[in-house]
Protein backbone atom coordinates (compact mmCIF):
# COMPACT_ATOMS: atom_id res chain seq x y z
CA UNK A 1 0.00 0.00 0.00
CA UNK A 2 1.06 3.61 -1.31
CA UNK A 3 0.12 7.06 0.33
CA UNK A 4 0.30 8.29 -3.39
CA UNK A 5 -0.11 6.53 -6.99
CA UNK A 6 1.22 8.54 -9.35
CA UNK A 7 0.61 7.89 -13.10
CA UNK A 8 3.31 9.52 -15.66
CA UNK A 9 6.98 10.36 -14.75
CA UNK A 10 7.24 13.16 -17.13
CA UNK A 11 8.02 17.15 -16.05
CA UNK A 12 4.86 16.97 -13.21
CA UNK A 13 5.00 13.53 -12.29
CA UNK A 14 8.74 13.74 -11.48
CA UNK A 15 8.42 17.02 -9.61
CA UNK A 16 5.54 15.57 -7.38
CA UNK A 17 7.21 12.36 -6.62
CA UNK A 18 10.36 14.56 -5.68
CA UNK A 19 8.27 16.84 -3.31
CA UNK A 20 5.98 14.23 -1.55
CA UNK A 21 8.59 11.55 -0.72
CA UNK A 22 10.27 14.69 1.07
CA UNK A 23 8.20 13.44 3.88
CA UNK A 24 10.05 10.10 4.96
CA UNK A 25 6.56 9.10 6.12
CA UNK A 26 4.77 9.42 2.81
CA UNK A 27 5.22 6.56 0.52
CA UNK A 28 5.16 6.79 -3.32
CA UNK A 29 4.92 4.61 -6.47
CA UNK A 30 5.56 6.77 -9.86
CA UNK A 31 4.44 4.43 -12.88
CA UNK A 32 5.77 5.24 -16.37
CA UNK A 33 5.23 3.37 -19.32
CA UNK A 34 8.27 4.10 -20.77
CA UNK A 35 11.86 2.63 -20.90
CA UNK A 36 14.75 4.28 -18.46
CA UNK A 37 16.20 7.29 -19.77
CA UNK A 38 19.75 5.76 -20.14
CA UNK A 39 19.84 6.46 -23.77
CA UNK A 40 22.75 8.57 -24.80
CA UNK A 41 20.68 11.35 -27.35
CA UNK A 42 18.56 12.26 -24.63
CA UNK A 43 21.81 14.21 -23.11
CA UNK A 44 23.01 15.70 -26.29
CA UNK A 45 21.11 18.81 -27.29
CA UNK A 46 21.15 18.70 -30.62
CA UNK A 47 19.77 15.23 -31.16
CA UNK A 48 16.72 15.69 -29.72
CA UNK A 49 14.95 14.84 -32.85
CA UNK A 50 17.13 11.18 -33.17
CA UNK A 51 14.38 10.31 -30.45
CA UNK A 52 11.15 10.96 -31.81
CA UNK A 53 9.15 7.57 -33.99
CA UNK A 54 11.47 5.77 -30.82
CA UNK A 55 10.62 3.70 -28.01
CA UNK A 56 11.03 7.10 -26.28
CA UNK A 57 8.23 8.66 -27.99
CA UNK A 58 4.34 7.94 -28.06
CA UNK A 59 5.02 9.17 -31.44
CA UNK A 60 1.37 10.20 -31.93
CA UNK A 61 -0.51 11.49 -34.94
CA UNK A 62 -3.60 13.62 -35.51
CA UNK A 63 -6.76 12.96 -37.73
CA UNK A 64 -6.39 14.55 -41.40
CA UNK A 65 -7.07 18.38 -40.78
CA UNK A 66 -9.33 19.95 -42.73
CA UNK A 67 -7.93 23.24 -42.57
CA UNK A 68 -4.03 22.38 -43.44
CA UNK A 69 -4.90 20.30 -46.78
CA UNK A 70 -6.10 17.40 -45.07
CA UNK A 71 -2.74 15.94 -43.31
CA UNK A 72 -2.16 14.47 -40.13
CA UNK A 73 -0.25 15.58 -37.75
CA UNK A 74 2.92 14.34 -36.34
CA UNK A 75 2.96 14.59 -32.01
CA UNK A 76 5.93 13.22 -30.78
CA UNK A 77 5.38 13.15 -26.88
CA UNK A 78 8.21 11.63 -24.15
CA UNK A 79 7.83 8.23 -23.14
CA UNK A 80 10.64 7.53 -21.14
CA UNK A 81 11.29 8.95 -17.16
CA UNK A 82 11.20 13.00 -17.49
CA UNK A 83 8.53 12.10 -20.11
CA UNK A 84 8.49 15.63 -23.06
CA UNK A 85 11.21 17.14 -20.76
CA UNK A 86 13.50 14.36 -22.20
CA UNK A 87 13.04 14.87 -25.90
CA UNK A 88 11.95 18.68 -26.29
CA UNK A 89 14.49 21.69 -27.50
CA UNK A 90 14.91 22.48 -23.81
CA UNK A 91 13.25 25.79 -24.28
CA UNK A 92 12.28 27.59 -21.18
CA UNK A 93 9.93 30.18 -21.36
CA UNK A 94 7.72 30.62 -18.73
CA UNK A 95 4.80 32.89 -20.76
CA UNK A 96 3.51 36.14 -19.52
CA UNK A 97 1.98 37.26 -16.57
CA UNK A 98 -1.48 37.70 -18.62
CA UNK A 99 -1.78 33.68 -19.38
CA UNK A 100 -1.92 33.29 -15.37
CA UNK A 101 -3.73 36.50 -14.47
CA UNK A 102 -6.57 34.61 -17.03
CA UNK A 103 -6.26 31.72 -15.18
CA UNK A 104 -7.57 33.52 -12.10
CA UNK A 105 -10.17 35.56 -13.92
CA UNK A 106 -11.60 32.60 -14.88
CA UNK A 107 -12.43 31.53 -11.33
CA UNK A 108 -9.15 29.41 -10.78
CA UNK A 109 -8.21 31.21 -6.96
CA UNK A 110 -4.53 31.27 -6.38
CA UNK A 111 -3.38 30.52 -10.05
CA UNK A 112 -2.57 34.36 -10.91
CA UNK A 113 0.53 35.28 -12.08
CA UNK A 114 1.76 36.57 -8.24
CA UNK A 115 0.47 33.38 -6.59
CA UNK A 116 2.50 31.16 -9.11
CA UNK A 117 5.75 33.25 -9.46
CA UNK A 118 7.02 31.63 -5.90
CA UNK A 119 6.65 28.21 -7.84
CA UNK A 120 8.60 29.30 -11.05
CA UNK A 121 11.05 30.64 -8.61
CA UNK A 122 11.34 27.52 -6.42
CA UNK A 123 11.76 25.56 -9.25
CA UNK A 124 14.78 26.83 -11.07
CA UNK A 125 18.41 27.50 -10.75
CA UNK A 126 18.83 30.92 -13.04
CA UNK A 127 22.48 30.62 -13.32
CA UNK A 128 22.95 34.17 -13.88
CA UNK A 129 21.63 34.52 -10.09
CA UNK A 130 18.19 35.25 -8.81
CA UNK A 131 15.89 38.89 -8.67
CA UNK A 132 12.61 39.51 -8.02
CA UNK A 133 11.39 37.02 -11.03
CA UNK A 134 14.05 34.87 -11.46
CA UNK A 135 14.96 31.96 -9.03
CA UNK A 136 18.23 30.14 -7.50
CA UNK A 137 19.04 27.13 -6.01
CA UNK A 138 15.94 25.11 -7.21
CA UNK A 139 16.67 21.68 -9.08
CA UNK A 140 15.52 22.79 -12.54
CA UNK A 141 18.64 24.49 -13.93
CA UNK A 142 18.43 27.21 -16.71
CA UNK A 143 21.30 28.57 -18.94
CA UNK A 144 22.06 30.09 -21.40
CA UNK A 145 23.35 28.12 -24.59
CA UNK A 146 27.06 27.24 -24.00
CA UNK A 147 28.01 28.17 -27.53
CA UNK A 148 25.78 30.37 -29.17
CA UNK A 149 26.14 29.63 -33.49
CA UNK A 150 27.64 33.19 -34.91
CA UNK A 151 24.43 33.16 -37.05
CA UNK A 152 22.14 33.45 -34.25
CA UNK A 153 24.11 36.71 -32.72
CA UNK A 154 23.37 38.07 -36.32
CA UNK A 155 19.66 37.07 -35.99
CA UNK A 156 19.26 39.22 -32.64
CA UNK A 157 20.81 41.81 -34.35
CA UNK A 158 18.64 41.63 -36.95
CA UNK A 159 15.61 41.49 -35.36
CA UNK A 160 16.39 44.91 -33.44
CA UNK A 161 17.04 46.43 -37.03
CA UNK A 162 13.54 45.43 -37.91
CA UNK A 163 12.53 47.14 -34.75
CA UNK A 164 12.01 44.02 -32.02
CA UNK A 165 13.54 45.58 -28.76
CA UNK A 166 16.22 43.30 -26.93
CA UNK A 167 15.18 41.61 -23.87
CA UNK A 168 17.82 40.07 -21.81
CA UNK A 169 15.00 38.18 -19.90
CA UNK A 170 12.06 37.20 -21.75
CA UNK A 171 11.12 34.97 -18.47
CA UNK A 172 11.38 38.74 -16.48
CA UNK A 173 8.97 41.51 -16.23
CA UNK A 174 8.49 41.56 -19.51
CA UNK A 175 8.32 39.58 -22.66
CA UNK A 176 8.18 41.30 -25.79
CA UNK A 177 11.48 41.98 -27.85
CA UNK A 178 14.22 39.16 -28.67
CA UNK A 179 17.04 37.32 -27.00
CA UNK A 180 19.06 33.65 -27.26
CA UNK A 181 16.68 30.86 -25.45
CA UNK A 182 17.32 30.13 -22.05
CA UNK A 183 17.90 26.25 -21.93
CA UNK A 184 17.28 23.32 -19.17
CA UNK A 185 20.59 22.21 -19.39
CA UNK A 186 23.54 21.90 -16.93
CA UNK A 187 27.40 21.78 -18.55
CA UNK A 188 26.17 21.85 -21.68
CA UNK A 189 23.70 18.69 -21.36
CA UNK A 190 20.33 18.03 -21.03
CA UNK A 191 18.92 18.78 -17.87
CA UNK A 192 15.24 16.92 -17.67
CA UNK A 193 12.60 17.07 -14.91
CA UNK A 194 14.12 13.81 -14.41
CA UNK A 195 17.71 15.11 -13.60
CA UNK A 196 16.32 17.80 -11.33
CA UNK A 197 13.79 15.90 -9.47
CA UNK A 198 13.69 12.38 -9.91
CA UNK A 199 17.39 11.23 -9.70
CA UNK A 200 17.92 12.59 -6.61
CA UNK A 201 14.25 11.76 -4.76
CA UNK A 202 15.23 7.72 -6.18
CA UNK A 203 18.06 7.31 -2.94
CA UNK A 204 15.08 7.26 -0.50
CA UNK A 205 13.04 4.70 0.41
CA UNK A 206 10.49 6.05 0.54
CA UNK A 207 9.69 6.17 -3.68
CA UNK A 208 9.15 3.34 -5.87
CA UNK A 209 9.50 4.00 -9.56
CA UNK A 210 8.33 1.28 -11.82
CA UNK A 211 9.33 1.96 -15.83
CA UNK A 212 7.53 -0.16 -18.54
CA UNK A 213 4.33 -0.11 -16.79
CA UNK A 214 1.51 1.38 -18.63
CA UNK A 215 -1.70 2.23 -16.98
CA UNK A 216 -4.97 0.58 -17.24
CA UNK A 217 -7.35 2.11 -15.44
CA UNK A 218 -7.56 3.83 -12.33
CA UNK A 219 -9.91 1.82 -9.68
CA UNK A 220 -12.36 3.10 -8.09
CA UNK A 221 -14.54 2.30 -5.00
CA UNK A 222 -18.13 3.64 -5.36
CA UNK A 223 -16.71 7.05 -6.03
CA UNK A 224 -13.75 7.39 -4.43
CA UNK A 225 -10.15 6.25 -6.49
CA UNK A 226 -8.54 3.33 -4.65
CA UNK A 227 -5.65 2.41 -6.90
CA UNK A 228 -4.35 1.88 -10.47
CA UNK A 229 -4.43 -1.43 -12.59
CA UNK A 230 -1.33 -1.61 -14.38
CA UNK A 231 0.63 -4.00 -16.46
CA UNK A 232 4.90 -4.63 -17.05
CA UNK A 233 4.93 -6.68 -19.86
CA UNK A 234 2.21 -9.06 -20.18
CA UNK A 235 1.79 -9.20 -16.51
CA UNK A 236 -1.00 -7.75 -15.34
CA UNK A 237 -0.38 -5.59 -11.37
CA UNK A 238 -2.33 -3.42 -9.15
CA UNK A 239 -1.26 -1.00 -6.82
CA UNK A 240 -3.40 0.44 -3.93
CA UNK A 241 -3.24 4.43 -3.30
CA UNK A 242 -4.55 5.31 0.54
CA UNK A 243 -4.50 8.91 0.28
CA UNK A 244 -5.11 9.66 -3.41
CA UNK A 245 -4.01 8.90 -6.87
CA UNK A 246 -2.53 11.03 -9.11
CA UNK A 247 -2.58 11.47 -12.79
CA UNK A 248 0.22 13.20 -14.38
CA UNK A 249 0.12 11.63 -18.23
CA UNK A 250 0.11 14.72 -20.07
CA UNK A 251 -2.21 16.38 -22.36
CA UNK A 252 -3.01 12.90 -24.41
CA UNK A 253 -2.58 10.31 -21.64
CA UNK A 254 -4.74 12.02 -18.97
CA UNK A 255 -7.68 12.64 -20.13
CA UNK A 256 -7.47 9.10 -22.05
CA UNK A 257 -7.07 7.56 -18.97
CA UNK A 258 -9.81 9.32 -17.50
CA UNK A 259 -12.21 7.84 -19.66
CA UNK A 260 -11.01 4.38 -20.05
CA UNK A 261 -11.41 4.63 -15.77
CA UNK A 262 -15.40 5.40 -16.66
CA UNK A 263 -14.88 9.51 -16.14
CA UNK A 264 -15.72 11.38 -18.98
CA UNK A 265 -18.40 11.72 -21.64
CA UNK A 266 -21.54 9.38 -21.24
CA UNK A 267 -21.89 9.03 -24.50
CA UNK A 268 -17.84 7.91 -25.86
CA UNK A 269 -17.92 5.40 -22.53
CA UNK A 270 -21.48 4.08 -23.57
CA UNK A 271 -20.33 3.55 -27.14
CA UNK A 272 -16.60 1.61 -26.21
CA UNK A 273 -18.73 -0.77 -23.30
CA UNK A 274 -16.85 1.29 -20.65
CA UNK A 275 -18.93 1.58 -17.09
CA UNK A 276 -19.73 5.04 -16.05
CA UNK A 277 -18.07 6.00 -12.82
CA UNK A 278 -18.68 9.80 -13.09
CA UNK A 279 -19.94 11.95 -16.07
CA UNK A 280 -17.96 14.64 -16.96
CA UNK A 281 -18.26 16.06 -20.39
CA UNK A 282 -14.93 18.14 -20.42
CA UNK A 283 -12.74 15.43 -20.15
CA UNK A 284 -10.50 15.44 -23.79
CA UNK A 285 -12.49 18.90 -24.67
CA UNK A 286 -10.63 22.08 -24.86
CA UNK A 287 -7.47 21.02 -26.68
CA UNK A 288 -5.66 23.76 -27.66
CA UNK A 289 -1.65 23.89 -29.30
CA UNK A 290 0.47 26.03 -30.70
CA UNK A 291 0.97 25.84 -34.41
CA UNK A 292 3.71 27.28 -36.48
CA UNK A 293 5.06 27.51 -39.86
CA UNK A 294 8.75 27.74 -41.07
CA UNK A 295 10.93 29.80 -43.14
CA UNK A 296 13.96 28.71 -44.88
CA UNK A 297 17.06 30.67 -46.62
CA UNK A 298 20.01 29.43 -47.66
CA UNK A 299 23.16 30.13 -45.10
CA UNK A 300 25.94 31.89 -47.18
CA UNK A 301 28.73 30.61 -45.24
CA UNK A 302 29.03 27.01 -43.70
CA UNK A 303 28.76 28.06 -40.10
CA UNK A 304 25.35 25.57 -39.61
CA UNK A 305 24.32 22.98 -36.81
CA UNK A 306 24.65 21.29 -40.46
CA UNK A 307 28.34 20.29 -39.13
CA UNK A 308 27.26 19.13 -36.01
CA UNK A 309 27.37 15.62 -35.69
CA UNK A 310 31.11 16.14 -37.54
CA UNK A 311 34.12 14.34 -35.75
CA UNK A 312 35.70 17.10 -34.23
CA UNK A 313 31.83 18.30 -32.79
CA UNK A 314 31.42 15.03 -31.08
CA UNK A 315 34.83 15.04 -29.66
CA UNK A 316 33.87 18.38 -28.08
CA UNK A 317 31.14 17.65 -26.69
CA UNK A 318 31.82 14.61 -24.50
CA UNK A 319 35.35 15.98 -23.79
CA UNK A 320 34.06 19.25 -22.72
CA UNK A 321 30.38 19.54 -23.25
CA UNK A 322 31.24 22.48 -25.73
CA UNK A 323 30.61 22.82 -29.02
CA UNK A 324 27.61 22.32 -31.97
CA UNK A 325 25.75 19.04 -30.01
CA UNK A 326 25.17 21.36 -27.21
CA UNK A 327 22.83 23.33 -29.19
CA UNK A 328 19.44 23.33 -28.53
CA UNK A 329 18.75 24.18 -32.35
CA UNK A 330 15.81 26.74 -31.56
CA UNK A 331 18.65 29.16 -30.20
CA UNK A 332 16.94 32.55 -30.19
CA UNK A 333 13.22 33.69 -29.95
CA UNK A 334 11.50 37.03 -30.53
CA UNK A 335 8.07 37.80 -29.02
CA UNK A 336 6.22 40.00 -30.62
CA UNK A 337 2.63 41.62 -31.64
CA UNK A 338 1.26 40.62 -34.76
CA UNK A 339 -1.21 43.96 -34.74
CA UNK A 340 -1.90 47.05 -32.20
CA UNK A 341 -3.95 47.25 -28.93
CA UNK A 342 -2.91 43.56 -28.40
CA UNK A 343 -2.32 42.97 -24.20
CA UNK A 344 0.74 41.08 -24.48
CA UNK A 345 2.77 39.35 -27.30
CA UNK A 346 0.66 36.61 -29.53
CA UNK A 347 3.49 35.77 -32.04
CA UNK A 348 6.88 34.35 -31.27
CA UNK A 349 9.95 33.87 -33.65
CA UNK A 350 12.12 31.04 -33.48
CA UNK A 351 15.36 31.30 -34.88
CA UNK A 352 17.39 27.96 -36.15
CA UNK A 353 20.92 28.02 -37.33
CA UNK A 354 20.04 25.31 -39.40
CA UNK A 355 17.35 23.66 -42.05
CA UNK A 356 14.78 22.28 -40.23
CA UNK A 357 11.91 20.66 -42.34
CA UNK A 358 10.15 17.28 -41.10
CA UNK A 359 10.64 17.31 -37.72
CA UNK A 360 14.04 17.32 -38.20
CA UNK A 361 13.58 13.86 -39.01
CA UNK A 362 16.19 13.79 -42.24
CA UNK A 363 19.39 14.89 -41.47
CA UNK A 364 19.78 18.86 -43.49
CA UNK A 365 22.67 18.41 -46.78
CA UNK A 366 22.95 21.80 -47.17
CA UNK A 367 23.66 24.83 -44.79
CA UNK A 368 20.42 27.02 -44.27
CA UNK A 369 18.53 29.14 -42.06
CA UNK A 370 15.16 29.06 -40.56
CA UNK A 371 12.58 30.94 -38.26
CA UNK A 372 9.53 29.33 -36.81
CA UNK A 373 6.40 31.65 -36.50
CA UNK A 374 4.82 30.43 -33.65
CA UNK A 375 0.47 31.62 -32.74
CA UNK A 376 0.87 31.70 -29.42
CA UNK A 377 -3.08 32.53 -28.64
CA UNK A 378 -4.69 30.15 -30.76
CA UNK A 379 -8.30 30.70 -31.01
CA UNK A 380 -8.87 27.24 -32.68
CA UNK A 381 -10.16 24.73 -30.58
CA UNK A 382 -10.01 20.86 -30.73
CA UNK A 383 -10.59 17.18 -28.46
CA UNK A 384 -9.10 14.50 -27.99
CA UNK A 385 -11.77 11.01 -27.73
CA UNK A 386 -11.26 7.45 -27.14
CA UNK A 387 -10.78 5.25 -30.27
CA UNK A 388 -10.91 2.39 -28.78
CA UNK A 389 -11.09 0.80 -24.75
CA UNK A 390 -8.12 -1.14 -25.32
CA UNK A 391 -4.89 1.16 -23.04
CA UNK A 392 -2.32 0.46 -25.43
CA UNK A 393 -4.15 2.29 -28.77
CA UNK A 394 -3.63 5.57 -29.20
CA UNK A 395 -6.76 7.95 -28.83
CA UNK A 396 -8.33 10.52 -31.90
CA UNK A 397 -6.37 13.35 -31.86
CA UNK A 398 -8.29 16.35 -33.44
CA UNK A 399 -6.87 19.95 -33.17
CA UNK A 400 -8.33 21.27 -35.37
CA UNK A 401 -6.43 23.86 -36.54
CA UNK A 402 -6.95 27.03 -37.69
CA UNK A 403 -10.55 26.17 -37.84
CA UNK A 404 -11.56 29.24 -35.78
CA UNK A 405 -14.51 31.65 -37.56
CA UNK A 406 -12.74 34.83 -37.74
CA UNK A 407 -9.32 33.19 -39.66
CA UNK A 408 -7.71 34.52 -36.91
CA UNK A 409 -4.89 31.74 -36.35
CA UNK A 410 -4.04 31.77 -40.14
CA UNK A 411 -3.73 35.62 -40.46
CA UNK A 412 -1.39 35.58 -37.61
CA UNK A 413 0.99 32.89 -39.22
CA UNK A 414 0.81 34.75 -42.40
CA UNK A 415 2.19 38.17 -40.78
CA UNK A 416 4.51 35.62 -38.81
CA UNK A 417 6.05 34.72 -42.43
CA UNK A 418 6.14 38.29 -43.16
CA UNK A 419 8.26 39.12 -40.35
CA UNK A 420 10.68 36.34 -40.87
CA UNK A 421 11.05 37.86 -44.21
CA UNK A 422 11.67 41.61 -43.34
CA UNK A 423 14.01 40.05 -40.61
CA UNK A 424 16.23 37.40 -42.79
CA UNK A 425 16.37 41.26 -45.28
CA UNK A 426 18.07 42.90 -42.58
CA UNK A 427 20.88 44.75 -42.76
CA UNK A 428 22.97 42.64 -40.14
CA UNK A 429 21.86 39.25 -41.94
CA UNK A 430 23.21 39.93 -45.26
CA UNK A 431 26.32 37.90 -44.41
CA UNK A 432 24.71 35.10 -43.96
CA UNK A 433 21.15 35.02 -45.60
CA UNK A 434 21.02 33.89 -49.37
CA UNK A 435 18.15 32.96 -51.70
CA UNK A 436 15.09 31.65 -49.81
CA UNK A 437 14.78 27.56 -49.90
CA UNK A 438 11.54 27.33 -48.17
CA UNK A 439 8.76 28.45 -49.47
CA UNK A 440 10.97 29.21 -53.20
CA UNK A 441 10.15 31.94 -54.13
CA UNK A 442 8.99 34.09 -51.40
CA UNK A 443 5.52 34.57 -51.31
CA UNK A 444 4.37 37.06 -53.76
CA UNK A 445 1.38 38.22 -51.49
CA UNK A 446 -1.13 37.10 -48.16
CA UNK A 447 -2.85 34.19 -50.20
CA UNK A 448 0.57 32.82 -51.36
CA UNK A 449 1.54 33.08 -47.71
CA UNK A 450 -1.79 31.29 -46.26
CA UNK A 451 -1.46 28.81 -48.78
CA UNK A 452 1.90 27.75 -47.64
CA UNK A 453 0.87 27.55 -43.87
CA UNK A 454 -2.10 25.29 -45.05
CA UNK A 455 0.16 23.16 -46.83
CA UNK A 456 2.99 22.99 -44.49
CA UNK A 457 2.69 23.82 -41.04
CA UNK A 458 3.49 21.80 -38.06
CA UNK A 459 2.39 21.18 -34.57
CA UNK A 460 5.28 23.48 -31.79
CA UNK A 461 4.47 20.29 -29.38
CA UNK A 462 2.18 21.86 -26.90
CA UNK A 463 -1.12 20.18 -26.05
CA UNK A 464 -2.70 21.61 -23.53
CA UNK A 465 -6.38 21.87 -21.87
CA UNK A 466 -8.32 18.57 -21.91
CA UNK A 467 -8.70 18.13 -18.55
CA UNK A 468 -8.84 21.78 -18.12
CA UNK A 469 -9.11 23.66 -14.44
CA UNK A 470 -12.38 25.51 -13.36
CA UNK A 471 -15.90 25.58 -12.10
CA UNK A 472 -18.69 25.69 -15.35
CA UNK A 473 -19.94 22.23 -16.57
CA UNK A 474 -16.73 21.80 -19.33
CA UNK A 475 -14.52 21.95 -16.11
CA UNK A 476 -12.76 18.92 -15.21
CA UNK A 477 -10.38 19.54 -12.16
CA UNK A 478 -10.88 22.61 -9.81
CA UNK A 479 -8.72 24.96 -8.48
CA UNK A 480 -6.62 22.40 -6.16
CA UNK A 481 -6.69 20.38 -9.10
CA UNK A 482 -8.69 17.46 -7.52
CA UNK A 483 -11.04 15.94 -10.23
CA UNK A 484 -15.07 17.00 -10.02
CA UNK A 485 -17.28 14.81 -8.77
CA UNK A 486 -15.18 11.63 -7.65
CA UNK A 487 -12.60 11.64 -4.41
CA UNK A 488 -9.31 11.27 -3.73
CA UNK A 489 -8.52 11.65 -7.75
CA UNK A 490 -6.10 14.61 -9.70
CA UNK A 491 -4.52 15.90 -12.30
CA UNK A 492 -1.20 17.52 -12.19
CA UNK A 493 -0.15 18.00 -15.74
CA UNK A 494 -0.35 20.85 -18.53
CA UNK A 495 -3.61 19.12 -19.36
CA UNK A 496 -4.95 21.10 -16.46
CA UNK A 497 -4.17 24.51 -18.22
CA UNK A 498 -7.52 26.24 -18.98
CA UNK A 499 -5.74 28.53 -21.76
CA UNK A 500 -2.60 28.50 -23.46
CA UNK A 501 0.15 30.03 -22.24
CA UNK A 502 2.15 32.82 -24.17
CA UNK A 503 5.41 30.20 -24.45
CA UNK A 504 6.64 26.68 -24.06
CA UNK A 505 4.41 24.37 -21.74
CA UNK A 506 7.27 22.57 -19.59
CA UNK A 507 8.33 25.55 -17.64
CA UNK A 508 4.37 25.96 -16.69
CA UNK A 509 4.20 22.15 -16.12
CA UNK A 510 6.68 21.88 -13.41
CA UNK A 511 5.33 25.25 -11.90
CA UNK A 512 1.75 23.50 -11.51
CA UNK A 513 3.02 20.65 -9.84
CA UNK A 514 5.52 22.44 -7.70
CA UNK A 515 1.64 24.28 -6.57
CA UNK A 516 0.28 20.93 -6.37
CA UNK A 517 2.74 19.37 -4.24
CA UNK A 518 2.17 22.39 -1.68
CA UNK A 519 -1.44 21.80 -2.08
CA UNK A 520 -1.32 18.00 -1.27
CA UNK A 521 0.74 18.64 1.84
CA UNK A 522 -1.60 21.20 3.08
CA UNK A 523 -3.93 18.35 2.69
CA UNK A 524 -2.79 16.03 4.76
Amino acid sequence: MHDYVIVGAGSAGCVLAARLTEDPACRVLLLEAGPPDRKLEIKIPAAFNKLFKTRYDWAYETVPQEHLDARPRFWPRGKTLGGSSSLNAMMYVRGNRADYDTWAALGNDGWGYDDVLPYFRRSENFERGPTAERGAGGPLNVAALRDLNPATEAFLRAAQEVGIPRNDDINGAEQDGVDATQVTQKRGRRWSAADAYLRPARKRGNLTVETGALAQRVRFDGRRAVGVDYVVGEQARRADASREVIVAGGAINSPQLLMLSGVGPADQLRAHGIPLVHELPGVGQHLLDHLAVVSIVACNEPVTLAAAQSVRNVGRFLLSGRGMLTSNVAEAAAFVRSGDGLPAPDLELVFAPVTFLDHGLEAPTDHGLTIGAVALQPRSVGALTLASADPSSPPRIDPNYLSDDGGEDLQVLVEGMRRAREIFAAPAFARYVGAPTYPAPSPADDEEAAQHVRRYAESLYHPVGTCAMGNGPEAVVDASLRVHGVEQLRVVDASVMPTIPRGHTHASTVMIAEKASDLLKEER
